[in-house]
């Protein structure tokens, strides 16, 4: 393996490591665009102080990031190069009231997010992360990201002995509970703290109520949690049990990202689906302005939009179908240019007719704008091969897969076949390779943000992403190579869309 595409893979098993949710991918996302300069901004202020050359990111719920780079050139009405992606994978999430315990084991209830393979949780050594809500010393509500790098959970499998079932199958609500402990070595933990466990047990006749009196909505965090599970998780944010107001906390597998395969070609780990195209969108994003001068000629801005929610549809505030692009290429597409009108890509759009003119330069910058919806794809696995259709069977280490659907379950068509094409082959000093793929006509498929985000933006997308095998398993495999493949795709996409964008036009 040659030292870039190792290193990148290696800088990919980091970033994979160290995001075992969505708010802990945006939170790693967030420290490379700060590393390569990205300022951030607030939905919440005025964007009055943003300028052609400029470099920004803002965030929405901790989960959704969107970062860009605006040219020195800029003009409202422009169009805008985006990467589209999301930060969800499938995964089990804490309930509400998650506190359960049976034939002398603790429990843990938690909820199924998206449709992942269950069965591949079974014995698995699992643990715990996410966001929690804290009031600090000043009142403040402010948000704790909490990732515990130890096993704490484990979802038993029945010995086969007990049933011998030949497809395994289970019940989700009653028998994918996962073990927390014994309920015994609890009960000598608390003893030997001094019944500290004991103290937080609210008396049945006080639940419900605070200390003065008054009736709360909702029973003690104590009361809904196993307390020294609210310890440990305490403890990571480096908070008291007591400031925790609430969390929003998953399940994820321990083992760590790695290399695999006898010659370090795979890569073996959770959440592959979709960290993997996010991870490259912002890296083709950063290495498309590391030159000084990246931004001196060019009239576009370079976008990247990182979505949570897309495993569950993506119909939420933070969604792909929620106001969050909309709202941010709205916003940038009226940004006041800071030089006089020179050459740029203007030739497939009318120029607004003067600075102050931007009523119509949202709808503008919308038609002249173009999207890559990036989201994992299917690789060919050996052992089910005639799952495929025969002349469309992606291979990981062989280039990004561009998806093809005739029935708009992916986005791409002919321009954006046209646009993909020329973008690879000027990546890189050699170009990158690209695959199709296409579903065979009786099976079903699957779908991303593309659609969703074309029909609401009526920018012209194509569907885009690496091969991979065990989609929404816990355990995911890809291709080493493929990363820096991706890598570059975008950022040629980037540095070369102003000029190929005006040589593609279909109105």
């Amino acid at each position: 393996m040659t030292t870039p595409f190792k290193e990148r893979s290696h800088e990919f098993l980091s970033f994979l490591n160290a995001s075992p949710t969505p708010y802990h991918a945006v939170e790693s996302a967030k420290v490379k665009l700060e590393a390569a300069g990205f300022n951030k901004i607030r939905e919440r202020d005025a964007w009055s102080t943003l300028k052609p050359g400029g470099k920004y990111y803002l965030t929405r719920n901790g989960s959704s990031l969107a970062a860009f780079a605006i040219g020195h050139k800029w003009r409202p009405g422009n169009p805008i190069s985006m990467i589209g992606t999301h930060t969800d994978s499938c995964c089990l999430r804490l309930k509400p009231v998650s506190k359960k315990q049976g034939d002398g084991f603790l429990q843990v209830g938690v909820e199924t997010y998206g449709g992942g393979l269950w069965h591949t949780w079974f014995d698995r050594d699992l643990s715990l992360a996410g966001r929690c809500l804290i009031k600090d010393k000043d009142g403040c509500i402010v948000p704790k990201l909490v990732k515990i790098d130890r096993p704490l959970l484990r979802i038993p499998t029945l010995a086969v002995h007990l049933d011998r079932q030949e497809t395994f199958s289970f019940n989700k609500e009653t028998q994918l509970f996962p073990i927390a402990g014994l309920v015994a070595a609890e009960l000598d933990r608390q003893a030997q703290s001094g019944a500290e466990g004991a103290s937080r047990d609210t008396p049945s006749d006080t639940k419900g109520a605070a200390s003065n009196g008054t009736q709360v909505a909702l029973k003690a965090m104590t009361e809904r949690h196993h307390p020294y599970m609210l310890d440990v998780i305490a403890k990571d944010a480096g908070v008291d049990v007591e400031s925790i107001l609430d969390f929003e906390m998953v399940l994820y597998d321990t083992q760590k990202a790695c290399l695999g395969g006898l010659n370090e070609e795979l890569i073996f780990s959770a959440r592959v689906d979709n960290l993997g195209m996010s991870f490259c969108a912002v890296i083709g994003l950063i290495n498309s302005v590391a030159d000084t001068n990246a931004l001196e000629q060019e009239s576009t801005i370079r976008l990247v939009s990182l979505f949570d929610h897309e495993e569950i549809g993506s119909t939420s505030a933070q969604g792909a179908e929620s106001t969050f692009l909309p709202a941010v290429i709205r916003r940038l597409s009226s940004i006041t240019p800071s030089a006089p009108e020179g050459n740029g890509s203007d030739d497939s759009y009318e120029k607004v007719a003067a600075a102050d003119d931007t009523a119509s330069a949202y709808e503008q910058t919308l038609a002249a704008s173009f999207l890559m919806s990036a989201d994992m794809a299917h690789s060919v696995n050996p052992n089910y091969a005639a799952k495929y259709e025969t002349d469309h069977k992606p291979e990981m280490n062989k280039g990004t897969v561009v998806k093809v659907n005739a029935n708009q379950r992916y986005m791409t068509n002919s321009p954006g076949l046209a646009l993909i094409e020329e973008v690879a082959r000027r990546a890189g000093s050699n170009g990158v390779p690209l695959q199709t793929f296409v579903v065979r006509n009786d099976s079903s498929c699957g779908s991303t943000i593309g659609p969703m985000l074309a029909a609401a933006l009526g920018t012209r997308t194509v569907d885009v992403g690496n091969a991979q095998l065990s989609m929404h398993s816990i355990r995911e495999t890809a291709g080493t190579y493929d990363v820096e493949y991706a890598v570059r795709l975008f950022e040629s996409f980037f540095v070369h869309f102003q000029e190929l964008e005006r040589k593609i036009i279909v109105d």
